[in-house]
């Protein structure tokens, strides 16, 4: 299939038809799958190397690729950020322990489309703190979820999460965004989870992209570790963060990435 296919707005988003959902749904599907599989695996005296040695396998076994390994040199099939690291943690030694909370995320390529999804994670018991923070983010994301409709923006989007999330006397991080997706990785528009309502691209049908708000306990400042990869938040307040793959339909949108197995939320399932 040729990758340039459908048109390219002004604000550089490319449009896909109709006949390009079907692509995107099924490595969505395989995409979820995984992070349901795993979700057993996550206890204390785990690490997350182990985590991430599973979903490789998986990621061959169900007939796809991973699209994060080999990507400007990263060396895993996802990424693992346990506790105060916001995202791109990176898979290793580390052991976890109970109470911990990680964010587990996981990108395929079937037939030349991405599926993108991420979660949250406990270890253990989990704590009350934690509890509301995964809580709040899950709920984030939903809400930017519900702008999403043609005629809408994406200032929509992200002034929706940031109301939310503030209104939780939580930070939105503003280093990271969520991002366009489709037969490429990462492609325009960068999503915002903070913003003016009205401004920006106004949506419309055919677009994918990808929601994933990050969210602290804390203040929203971060920084990335000498790895390149990992970024924590500075104050080393805890972070959670959840992320669906999206396309806009004529009257709403359709997530490529729901639970399999109605395990999404680390509480439910």
């Amino acid at each position: 299939m040729d990758e340039a296919r459908g048109r390219v707005t002004k604000d550089g988003i490319r449009i896909y038809e109709q006949a390009d959902f079907e692509g995107m749904q099924a490595a969505g599907h395989v995409a979820a799958r995984i992070l349901d599989e795993v979700a057993p695996l996550v206890e204390p005296g785990v690490t997350t190397g182990a985590l991430d040695d599973f979903i490789r396998n998986r990621v061959t076994e169900l007939g796809t690729k991973s699209a994060t390994i080999g990507y400007r040199g990263y060396k895993h099939a996802s990424c693992i950020s346990v506790n105060h690291v916001v995202c791109h943690g990176i898979p290793g030694d580390k052991v976890l322990k109970d109470g911990d909370i990680l964010n587990i995320d996981v990108t395929v390529i079937l037939d030349g489309w991405y599926g993108d999804s991420s979660r949250m994670y406990v270890a253990g018991n989990l704590s009350r703190k934690a509890e509301r923070l995964i809580q709040v983010t899950h709920d984030a994301l939903m809400i930017g979820i519900e702008q999403v409709r043609p005629g809408n923006t994406f200032g929509d989007i992200g002034h929706a999460i940031q109301q939310f999330v503030e209104g939780h006397r939580m930070s939105v991080v503003r280093d990271f965004c969520g991002h366009g997706l489709g037969r490429v990785f990462h492609a325009p528009p960068n999503v915002l989870h903070y913003g003016r309502a009205g401004s920006g691209a106004v949506l419309e049908e055919g677009m994918f992209f990808t929601i994933e708000p990050m969210v602290n306990l804390g203040r929203p400042e971060t920084k990335v570790l000498a790895d390149d990869w990992t970024a924590v938040t500075r104050d080393k307040s805890l972070s959670a963060q959840f992320e669906h793959s999206i396309g806009v339909t004529a009257d709403g949108c359709e997530i490529f990435t729901l639970s399999p197995a109605n395990r999404f939320h680390p509480t439910w399932g």
